[in-house]
């Protein structure tokens, strides 16, 4: 009986410790940006969100404008965390630091982009948003810049652009008609205090399961 007793004590014991760590892997996964979220980037430096709309440039490339906004609420802010093209990311797994991505516009399908034109305000490089239904090209690619394994939803990160070197950056410069007050987006050489995002209100994958949401959707 003693011997029936110890090993009932020890299969208890044992499916403590596997449920108590399938919790623990469970919540570190909801610490992280993974692949085939819709999220809100904030600006640290200059309090904006990412955002992007059907405007485009009356200058340079003539693509679709990419802003920043101070309203929390516009659903104009919100964008995909994709793979790159040909190499998608698998739904729910977390993005790793200096894994390369794609940031797709919600509303409009577009990827973030940035090539070898000016910007209208800064004269820094343009960001626009670029493609159709999520597709573009190779100038949609950036590497998520972080300091540990993976991106943590409350880090602070940068974005540096595979083609052109480049740090996706605020400066605060404000636009005028048609999208009065809204600050210039745009691609600076350097890191530094102007191109630091963290992942805001969204909807973030989890492996296999339901969508985990985190704001006013």
């Amino acid at each position: 009986m003693e011997i029936i007793h110890a090993v009932h004590v020890f299969v208890r014991s044992l499916l403590f410790v596997l449920l108590w760590s399938n919790c623990e892997g469970r919540e570190s996964e909801l610490n992280y940006v993974t692949c085939g979220s819709l999220v809100k980037l904030l600006n640290t430096r200059h309090n904006v969100r990412l955002h992007s709309h059907d405007v485009k440039y009356g200058s340079g490339s003539g693509q679709q404008s990419v802003t920043g906004v101070e309203n929390a609420d516009d659903a104009n802010s919100y964008w995909q965390i994709r793979g790159k093209p040909n190499r998608p990311c698998q739904r729910g797994t977390a993005i790793k630091c200096g894994q390369t991505i794609r940031i797709t516009h919600m509303k409009t399908g577009r990827n973030l982009h940035t090539h070898h034109f000016s910007s209208p305000l800064s004269n820094n490089q343009e960001v626009s948003a670029f493609g159709e239904s999520g597709e573009g090209d190779d100038l949609d690619v950036w590497s998520v810049q972080c300091d540990g394994d993976h991106w943590e939803r409350d880090e602070a990160v940068r974005f540096k652009h595979v083609g052109t070197d480049v740090f996706l950056s605020v400066t605060g410069e404000q636009y005028g008609h048609p999208i009065r007050g809204q600050r210039e987006v745009h691609g600076m050489s350097s890191p530094n205090q102007h191109n630091w995002w963290r992942s805001m209100e969204g909807v973030f994958i989890q492996p296999s399961q339901e969508p985990l949401r985190h704001d006013e959707l």
